[in-house]
């Protein structure tokens, strides 16, 4: 029987694994978990403004969207937690509420992914100068979300400027966006 002690001196031995996540990364990480909660709550917000003009779809869109920013908050969490770091959380702020038109909205969602992508890109950044090789690979899967997040937006964005005034269309499109459901 092997005990702890023995354990110990082979993890030691053998290099014991990856070095451990810099503080600098943790809290760049934390910032992160904010933002992504941020973006949970500018998205809740903006289901709120598209419930009170009884536009269900596009305030389901946004619910869908709510929901996986803050998997996205969970998902740097639980990756801080895994790495040794620690997790600390920051006030979010109070996200708009009011907007003139769906068209509005759609341009603060794309205008937000925009700059998501880029503080993700920040991350990979400080990653790739730290060489913490976890982290960087971790950050991958950001990367991908976040075209796909961008192109989402742009193309519900682009069908709006399209649609202009037409209220017809608009209703149409309402009804496709209601199909969104999370996954």
């Amino acid at each position: 029987m092997v005990c702890l002690q023995e354990i110990i001196k082979l993890k030691i031995n053998f290099g014991g694994g990856m070095a451990p996540i810099s503080e600098r990364m943790v809290d760049a990480l934390n910032k992160q978990i904010n933002a992504e909660i941020y973006s949970a709550y500018l998205y809740l917000s903006m289901a709120a403004f598209f419930e009170s003009k009884n536009l269900k779809g596009f305030a389901n869109w946004m619910k869908v969207q709510w929901q996986e920013e803050l998997g996205h908050a969970m998902k740097i969490f639980e990756f801080v937690n895994e790495r040794s770091g620690r997790v600390k959380l920051y006030s979010i702020k109070e996200p708009q509420s009011e907007w003139s038109s769906p068209l509005e909205v759609f341009k603060n969602v794309y205008n937000h992914e925009v700059e998501v992508t880029r503080r993700i890109h920040e991350l990979v950044e400080l990653a790739m100068a730290e060489k913490d090789y976890a982290t960087l690979n971790f950050l991958q899967w950001f990367i991908k979300e976040q075209v796909e997040e961008e192109a989402a937006a742009l193309e519900i964005l682009e069908k709006l400027k399209i649609i202009a005034e037409d209220k017809a269309a608009l209703i149409l499109l309402d009804g496709e966006l209601s199909k969104r459901k999370f996954s």
